[in-house]
């Protein structure tokens, strides 16, 4: 059995519902009212992912307070992947300033081992205050915004719902994986010499 600890940050303006999201996915509730998360708060999911693996995902809901930004470095460090959380308003231009800003900020104070960005996805929280052709409306502008700011992808979500938590959790999961597959050592077999070891190879004979 493998054991999987990952670090994810959970991000975003004050009010877009990240705790929220948080319990719906950990403790399966939601409540209409919560108080404000003050500098870091922290939720542990443990997660069956196979037969032969199991994830501990420590989410790190990050206050949303512009006046904890000085201390984002310090609650960045070792994660490995991320979700930024907003809410979709269909009657500003603006929807997407505070995740640009969000986003600025995890690429420069966080990466992979390879110097590479850490994955982030989008998720365009509390959908269930909106109707489904609003939603489609704005769809082409978030597939567009997406790659511009190299997301990983982007899930419409409602923590009063359950709508999409588990998916792009799954999704965030299974992204980082693919990433520890990548960025681990090589394994050893039969093609490469283990120089920790002295014994000859079987198909070696010694010689004087």
């Amino acid at each position: 059995m493998v054991e999987y600890l990952f670090k994810t940050l959970v991000i975003g303006d004050i009010g877009v519902g990240k705790t929220s999201l948080i319990k719906r996915y950990v403790h399966h509730v939601f409540g209409s009212t919560y108080k404000p998360t003050i500098g870091v708060d922290f939720a542990l999911k443990v997660i069956n992912w196979d037969s032969e693996t199991i994830i501990r995902l420590q989410l790190w809901d990050i206050a949303g307070q512009e006046r904890f930004g000085t201390m984002t470095r310090v609650y960045y460090r070792d994660a490995v992947a991320a979700f930024i959380v907003f809410v979709l308003d269909i009657n500003r231009n603006t929807t997407f300033e505070g995740v640009r800003k969000w986003k600025d900020d995890l690429d420069s104070k966080v990466m992979l081992a390879d110097g590479s960005k850490i994955p982030c996805f989008l998720l365009a929280n509390k959908i269930d205050m909106l109707e489904e052709s609003e939603i489609d409306a704005k769809k082409a502008q978030l597939d567009d915004f997406v790659a511009e700011k190299e997301f990983a992808g982007w899930f419409p979500t409602s923590a009063k719902e359950n709508k999409n938590i588990d998916r792009a959790a799954s999704e965030l999961i299974r992204t980082i994986i693919d990433n520890e597959k990548r960025l681990s050592p090589p394994t050893i077999d039969d093609d490469v010499i283990d120089i920790r070891s002295n014994k000859p190879k079987q198909n070696e004979k010694s010689c004087c």
